[in-house]
């Protein structure tokens, strides 16, 4: 019902339903999965779930919108069960795992869902791009912009992935103690973009505080599951420093601000402190990629101002992490940050900007012809940065970020 008691209009309805999509997706299919040990099944129900929502909530949303959804997707699951000759063989299923519609998911759930996903068996790059679609509830549009891929290699991908689940017959469940390792960085490498697809969003929203939310969430198990390891521990002081600056990166009026002109009084000091004292703890552990992006993370924190950051510092974080991780990714960031050491020849940064446009996991980028156009504005050569701004503009899949640059443009070409 609406404020007047009425019946909810069709608008009002979908943006409810978008909401719980948004939060309680992952949650509702890992319930599913846990009965199921179907991840196609899975997947129909509680997508149904939501074409139900659609359908019946127009006479008043439910208290609970996650457990109603929850609720009806599992019934979805146990009458396809009903409805199968083969009861019998998958009765034991039940047994073994009995869920009752009422009853509340497992708080482990989507961290089972991740490790299920990224089990050994499966291609890496298939692993990634099936944990985003279940975890994220990520389009398969969405999740292939994230990866910087084409949108029927990630259907490919998902595809492939679900089939050998199936053959195969991965078990749902967290691997033991000793199989842990060997998944434990490509679960790193999806919590990691789950955060990156809420923190640079698709649409009129910059960032999706559902999604980085839920990344968060999933670092903080990954802790509790492996505290003595140092990745997990370096990638949950990443997101933190990052989560820290959340509000400052939108000015009152909704545009974007960069870090070097945020006011720095806005951010989260809770936060702040306690990213800076995983990535600290992560540091004295060990070493890795995430350790590494950190401590560049930390860097940025602790300055006393965009123009004191220590960029020759900034500089080696990234030499380090080409050796391990040599990225086109990593290589543009180390590109930009190259750019603005002081005294940096800007020639040279161009140099390496243009080279890696022959990338082809980077012809689709927008922060690469962003980058480009930054340092063309610094070289005095603004007819060419105004062409890079526009191509980062044709790119961008963010409507604020397309504002920035729009405004960055027009002020460039007066």
């Amino acid at each position: 019902m609406n404020e007047t008691g009425g019946a909810l209009s069709a608008v009002e309805v979908a943006r409810v339903v978008d909401r719980a999509h948004r939060e309680s997706w992952s949650t509702v299919l890992a319930s599913v999965v846990r009965l199921t040990r179907d991840l196609d099944q899975a997947e129909d129900c509680t997508q149904d779930a939501f074409v139900q929502a659609l359908r019946t909530w127009p006479d008043g949303i439910p208290a609970n919108p996650g457990g109603w959804l929850t609720t009806v997707a599992r019934r979805l699951a146990l009458d396809g069960f009903r409805r199968e000759t083969n009861l019998r063989r998958k009765l034991p299923l039940l047994v073994e795992d009995p869920v009752a519609p009422g009853d509340e998911e497992q708080p482990t759930d989507p961290l089972r869902l991740v490790f299920t996903c990224c089990h050994p068996a499966l291609a890496r790059d298939s692993q990634v791009a099936l944990t985003l679609r279940l975890i994220c509830g990520l389009t398969t549009r969405e999740v292939a912009a994230v990866l910087l891929i084409s949108e029927s290699t990630a259907a490919a991908r998902i595809t492939r992935a679900k089939k050998k689940i199936a053959a195969a017959g991965i078990p749902y469940r967290i691997p033991a103690d000793h199989e842990l390792p060997t998944r434990l960085d490509v679960v790193l490498t999806v919590v990691h973009l789950v955060y990156t697809a809420g923190h640079v969003a698709a649409g009129p929203e910059l960032r999706r505080t559902d999604l980085t939310g839920r990344a968060v969430e999933l670092a903080r198990m990954l802790v509790r599951l492996m505290p003595d390891e140092p990745e997990p521990q370096a990638l949950l002081g990443l997101l933190l420093m990052t989560e820290a600056r959340g509000d400052a990166r939108v000015s009152e009026d909704g545009e974007l601000v960069l870090l070097a002109d945020q006011d720095r009084s806005r951010w989260d000091a809770r936060l702040l402190a306690e990213g800076v004292s995983r990535a600290t703890a992560a540091l004295h552990l060990g070493q890795g990629r995430f350790v590494l992006q950190a401590a560049v993370a930390g860097l940025h924190v602790t300055a006393p101002s965009w123009e004191r950051t220590d960029w020759t510092q900034v500089v080696r974080m990234y030499d380090a992490m080409m050796l391990s991780w040599p990225t086109p990714i990593v290589a543009l960031n180390r590109a930009a940050a190259h750019s603005l050491v002081p005294g940096a020849d800007l020639e040279a940064a161009l140099a390496e900007l243009d080279a890696l446009s022959k990338e082809t996991a980077l012809a689709s980028y927008a922060y690469l012809p962003a980058a480009r156009a930054d340092v063309l504005v610094r070289l005095g050569r603004t007819d060419e940065a105004a062409d890079a701004y526009q191509t980062a503009i044709s790119l961008t899949a963010s409507e604020t970020e397309r504002r920035f640059l729009t405004h960055r443009l027009a002020t460039l070409t007066g």
